[in-house]
Protein backbone atom coordinates (compact mmCIF):
# COMPACT_ATOMS: atom_id res chain seq x y z
CA UNK A 1 0.00 0.00 0.00
CA UNK A 2 1.90 3.33 -1.12
CA UNK A 3 1.52 6.43 1.82
CA UNK A 4 0.51 9.90 0.39
CA UNK A 5 0.80 12.67 2.16
CA UNK A 6 -1.54 16.01 1.23
CA UNK A 7 -1.31 18.87 2.83
CA UNK A 8 -4.94 20.07 3.14
CA UNK A 9 -6.27 23.84 3.03
CA UNK A 10 -9.06 23.47 5.84
CA UNK A 11 -11.14 20.48 7.08
CA UNK A 12 -13.43 20.29 4.50
CA UNK A 13 -10.80 19.51 2.10
CA UNK A 14 -9.56 17.13 4.28
CA UNK A 15 -12.58 14.97 4.87
CA UNK A 16 -13.17 15.07 1.30
CA UNK A 17 -9.69 13.13 1.32
CA UNK A 18 -10.66 10.70 3.47
CA UNK A 19 -14.23 10.24 2.41
CA UNK A 20 -14.24 10.43 -1.46
CA UNK A 21 -10.40 10.10 -2.50
CA UNK A 22 -9.69 7.41 -0.29
CA UNK A 23 -12.50 5.19 -0.92
CA UNK A 24 -11.67 5.55 -5.21
CA UNK A 25 -7.98 4.83 -4.66
CA UNK A 26 -8.15 2.41 -1.93
CA UNK A 27 -9.03 -0.16 -4.40
CA UNK A 28 -5.08 1.03 -6.93
CA UNK A 29 -3.35 0.01 -3.13
CA UNK A 30 -3.11 3.92 -2.47
CA UNK A 31 -3.86 5.61 1.10
CA UNK A 32 -4.10 9.04 1.01
CA UNK A 33 -3.22 10.74 4.48
CA UNK A 34 -4.53 14.12 4.64
CA UNK A 35 -2.72 16.96 7.22
CA UNK A 36 -4.39 20.39 7.27
CA UNK A 37 -2.26 23.31 7.12
CA UNK A 38 -1.24 25.07 9.64
CA UNK A 39 -1.95 28.88 10.60
CA UNK A 40 -0.40 29.16 13.76
CA UNK A 41 2.12 27.69 15.94
CA UNK A 42 1.67 27.91 20.09
CA UNK A 43 3.66 26.91 22.18
CA UNK A 44 0.81 25.84 24.64
CA UNK A 45 -1.89 24.00 23.13
CA UNK A 46 -3.05 23.13 19.78
CA UNK A 47 -1.65 24.81 16.82
CA UNK A 48 -4.28 26.34 14.94
CA UNK A 49 -5.09 25.05 11.44
CA UNK A 50 -6.90 25.63 8.30
CA UNK A 51 -6.60 28.32 5.54
CA UNK A 52 -3.32 29.56 3.66
CA UNK A 53 -2.59 32.66 5.23
CA UNK A 54 1.42 33.05 4.11
CA UNK A 55 3.97 30.75 2.04
CA UNK A 56 6.28 30.32 4.74
CA UNK A 57 3.87 28.91 6.70
CA UNK A 58 2.71 25.95 4.10
CA UNK A 59 6.51 25.26 3.27
CA UNK A 60 7.23 24.55 7.32
CA UNK A 61 4.51 21.72 6.87
CA UNK A 62 5.58 20.38 3.34
CA UNK A 63 8.90 20.31 4.82
CA UNK A 64 7.67 18.32 7.63
CA UNK A 65 5.67 16.12 5.52
CA UNK A 66 8.55 15.25 3.29
CA UNK A 67 10.84 14.29 6.39
CA UNK A 68 8.27 11.37 6.40
CA UNK A 69 10.39 8.54 5.44
CA UNK A 70 7.72 6.04 4.71
CA UNK A 71 5.63 8.04 2.11
CA UNK A 72 5.56 7.70 -1.78
CA UNK A 73 4.83 11.01 -2.19
CA UNK A 74 3.54 14.05 -0.55
CA UNK A 75 1.17 16.22 -2.45
CA UNK A 76 -1.02 19.27 -1.84
CA UNK A 77 -4.81 19.96 -2.00
CA UNK A 78 -5.35 23.68 -1.98
CA UNK A 79 -7.18 26.74 -3.80
CA UNK A 80 -5.93 28.38 -6.66
CA UNK A 81 -7.84 31.51 -5.59
CA UNK A 82 -6.69 33.43 -2.74
CA UNK A 83 -3.24 32.47 -2.58
CA UNK A 84 -1.15 34.61 -1.04
CA UNK A 85 1.16 37.16 -3.06
CA UNK A 86 4.40 35.75 -1.74
CA UNK A 87 3.58 31.80 -3.38
CA UNK A 88 6.26 30.92 -5.36
CA UNK A 89 5.45 31.89 -9.54
CA UNK A 90 2.91 34.16 -7.89
CA UNK A 91 4.53 37.49 -9.39
CA UNK A 92 5.78 35.93 -12.41
CA UNK A 93 2.05 34.24 -13.81
CA UNK A 94 1.62 34.46 -17.46
CA UNK A 95 -1.43 35.55 -18.71
CA UNK A 96 -3.86 33.03 -19.79
CA UNK A 97 -6.71 30.62 -18.53
CA UNK A 98 -6.92 30.12 -14.36
CA UNK A 99 -5.31 26.88 -15.32
CA UNK A 100 -2.48 28.09 -17.35
CA UNK A 101 -1.73 30.32 -14.41
CA UNK A 102 -2.53 27.49 -11.70
CA UNK A 103 -0.51 24.83 -14.03
CA UNK A 104 2.93 28.03 -13.54
CA UNK A 105 2.51 28.71 -9.92
CA UNK A 106 2.84 24.62 -9.57
CA UNK A 107 5.66 24.06 -11.29
CA UNK A 108 7.39 26.80 -9.51
CA UNK A 109 6.62 25.90 -6.64
CA UNK A 110 7.80 22.48 -7.04
CA UNK A 111 11.25 23.97 -8.57
CA UNK A 112 11.93 25.63 -5.66
CA UNK A 113 10.89 22.84 -3.34
CA UNK A 114 13.55 20.66 -5.52
CA UNK A 115 12.20 17.23 -3.59
CA UNK A 116 11.31 14.12 -5.94
CA UNK A 117 8.93 13.07 -3.83
CA UNK A 118 6.85 16.48 -4.10
CA UNK A 119 4.05 17.23 -6.88
CA UNK A 120 2.12 20.31 -5.99
CA UNK A 121 -1.54 20.07 -6.74
CA UNK A 122 -4.04 23.71 -6.58
CA UNK A 123 -7.40 23.40 -7.17
CA UNK A 124 -8.36 25.82 -9.87
CA UNK A 125 -11.65 26.28 -8.89
CA UNK A 126 -12.76 26.77 -5.01
CA UNK A 127 -13.66 23.45 -3.49
CA UNK A 128 -17.00 23.26 -3.45
CA UNK A 129 -16.99 23.65 -7.16
CA UNK A 130 -16.65 19.90 -6.50
CA UNK A 131 -19.90 19.77 -5.05
CA UNK A 132 -21.55 20.16 -8.34
CA UNK A 133 -19.81 17.13 -9.90
CA UNK A 134 -22.13 14.97 -8.72
CA UNK A 135 -25.35 16.58 -7.28
CA UNK A 136 -27.25 13.51 -6.56
CA UNK A 137 -24.28 12.69 -3.79
CA UNK A 138 -25.05 15.86 -2.37
CA UNK A 139 -28.80 15.29 -1.89
CA UNK A 140 -27.91 11.72 -0.48
CA UNK A 141 -25.88 13.28 2.17
CA UNK A 142 -27.73 16.41 3.50
CA UNK A 143 -31.10 13.60 3.25
CA UNK A 144 -32.81 16.08 1.19
CA UNK A 145 -33.50 14.08 -2.80
CA UNK A 146 -36.07 16.85 -3.48
CA UNK A 147 -33.04 19.43 -3.93
CA UNK A 148 -31.71 17.40 -6.75
CA UNK A 149 -33.40 19.49 -9.67
CA UNK A 150 -31.86 22.60 -8.34
CA UNK A 151 -28.65 21.41 -7.57
CA UNK A 152 -28.35 20.40 -11.52
CA UNK A 153 -29.88 23.66 -12.61
CA UNK A 154 -27.62 25.59 -10.88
Amino acid sequence: MKRVLVLAEGQTEERFIKDVLNEYLWTREVVLIPKVATTKRVKRGPDFKGGITDYRKVENDLCRLLGDTEASCVTTFIDYYGLPKDFPGMSTRPSGSPLVRARHVEGEWERLISHPKFHAYLMVHEFEALLFARPEEVCTAFHRPEILADLEQI
